[in-house]
């Protein structure tokens, strides 16, 4: 990602994820104070109290008002279009509180779907019986049935996601908190956790923003 001059920030539900320069950073977003930033903020967000306090602050540019919509479809997030935007062809694979995997085809979003994190999956076990409980071994061997209750579930889990993602036949680029553990059952994949500032980047390009 180019060296960026402008401050780039990704508000979600409980974080501000800032990025400048090629480093980034995060406040609590139920105490930070955005007024407390003078200059300009180029930002997305799908906290939609913030969203509404930041319309007071002239310095916080909204960037999905920038976005083609179109590309798209209506309740799709944000975060995920971004992320579509910094790439021409490949797979997305957001690997977040949900999992959400998006397919782009000559910088066009052919369409995608959301699978549930690895902490939500490991919930759904926990809620169905106590022998359930517990963490996924993505070290598991996807090509061999399991002999073991922790490898059954983490294969049950992994294994529809892997197969379905290597069906497109496609790159396939890695975001998210849990990245690097999905990186395990996708080897042949590029981990890049700038990928949703660089799209970001790309829309204000575009908008002449910079």
């Amino acid at each position: 990602m180019e060296n960026l001059l402008m401050l780039l920030c990704d508000i979600g539900n409980t974080t501000y994820h800032f990025f400048l320069k090629g480093k980034s950073y995060r406040e609590d977003a139920a105490l930070f104070d955005p007024s407390t930033i003078s200059e300009k903020v180029f930002y997305i967000c799908v906290n939609e109290q913030v969203k509404e306090a930041l319309k007071a602050l002239e310095n916080w540019i909204d960037l999905s008002l920038h976005v083609d919509f179109t590309k798209y479809y209506k309740t799709m997030g944000v975060d995920r279009i971004m992320a579509c935007e910094a790439i021409d062809n490949g797979v997305v694979v957001d690997t977040g509180s949900a999992i959400t995997v998006d397919v782009v085809k000559e910088g066009r979003f052919e369409g995608g779907f959301i699978y549930p994190g690895a902490r939500a999956m490991s919930e759904c076990y926990k809620n169905i019986s106590s022998a359930l409980i517990y963490s996924f071994n993505f070290e598991v061997d996807l090509d061999r049935m399991p002999k073991n209750s922790q490898d059954a579930i983490s294969y049950g889990y992994l294994k529809l996601l892997q197969r379905e993602v290597n069906s497109y036949k496609m790159d396939i680029f890695l975001t998210g908190g849990d990245a690097m553990n999905f990186k395990k059952i996708f080897p042949a994949s590029s981990v890049d956790e700038t990928l949703l500032f660089r799209g970001m980047t790309n829309i204000m390009k575009r908008a002449d923003l910079c």
